[in-house]
């Protein structure tokens, strides 16, 4: 087994800048607009093919410029989109805006990743072949419990970010090695399944659904949880933030990249840790995820 398979979303963000978050029902002027690559699916596959990892992408597009927009730039950066489907609708868009801080707020339309369904047997058996199945929230559920199970089957470690939050079923969480979630997901898969949800240590409460979990802490940093180890703290590195969007996807491909080489856990969480913290400094999101020399950069 080789490589990583990312099933998940693929979106175009138009990202607007704007000196802070507004309201609900307040209007404030954006004093910059981009367009870029995004979607949390997208952005876990090009991190880890940017960390050094050969990855394919299965997902869906929409039959727009958008949509060969990402085709293009998948492949660009190395990616295997020959699973990647055309659709008749348009592609998913995510409207974004980032303030001076580089805090931000998201809308998506799901477009054509609503369509990412009824796996094919040419995407079971890249996910068969692939040493990581890595996966995220922004297609049908179905699609991912599928995925999950024939990755489980074939002893395809699989990777999920559960993000955007929401309730898993057991059929996807008995087939997890690694869960990634933030802070806040963290707390509310905790309530979801009847786990205290406090902050503090939720990180190893949440071993009770699987093996491996993986907290993000923004600013603070990201935590290790195994069944049978002490947890683990990596402080993030201290860095001028202009643009979170896209730093949690960043950390997901990056480690996954990195647990798929061999490094072990510890060492996996501090290089992916290395690669969000540059993709802050940055604007955009696959635009800020860096390469494997940057990272290596970072961490020395």
């Amino acid at each position: 087994m080789s490589g990583i398979v990312v099933v998940g979303s693929a979106n175009i963000d138009q990202v607007f800048r704007v000196e802070r978050i507004p309201s609900p029902g307040e209007t404030v002027l954006s004093h910059g607009l981009s367009t870029a690559l995004g979607g949390k699916g997208q952005n876990q596959a090009v991190a880890a093919a940017r960390a050094g990892a050969a990855t394919v992408f299965i997902g869906a597009v929409g039959d727009d410029a958008f949509g060969e927009q990402v085709r293009s730039g998948l492949s660009d950066d190395g990616i295997d989109v020959s699973l990647l489907r055309t659709v008749a609708m348009p592609t998913g868009t995510a409207l974004i805006a980032v303030d001076g801080t580089g805090e931000n707020i998201i809308i998506v339309e799901p477009g054509a990743n609503g369509q990412v369904t009824a796996l094919t047997s040419a995407d079971a058996a890249a996910i068969s072949e692939a040493s990581a199945l890595v996966m995220q929230l922004e297609i049908p559920l179905d699609t991912v419990v599928e995925a999950a199970r024939i990755a489980r089957a074939a002893g395809t470690r699989v990777i999920l970010n559960a993000a955007p939050i929401q309730e898993l079923p057991e059929a996807l969480i008995e087939t997890l090695d690694v869960l990634i979630v933030n802070e806040h997901e963290a707390a509310e898969l905790a309530r979801d399944n009847g786990l205290d949800a406090e902050p503090e240590g939720v990180g190893q409460r949440l071993l009770a659904l699987t093996p491996t979990v993986v907290v993000t802490l923004g600013a603070e940093g990201a935590s290790l949880h195994r069944v049978g180890a002490e947890p683990v703290l990596v402080p993030a590195h201290r860095v001028t933030a202009v643009d979170a969007t896209g730093a949690g996807d960043t950390f997901c491909g990056a480690f996954a990249a990195a647990v798929v080489e061999g490094m072990l856990p510890d060492d996996a969480l501090r290089f992916a840790g290395a690669a969000a913290s540059i993709s802050v400094e940055n604007h955009g999101a696959v635009p800020s995820i860096p390469v494997r020399e940057a990272i290596e950069t970072r961490l020395k």
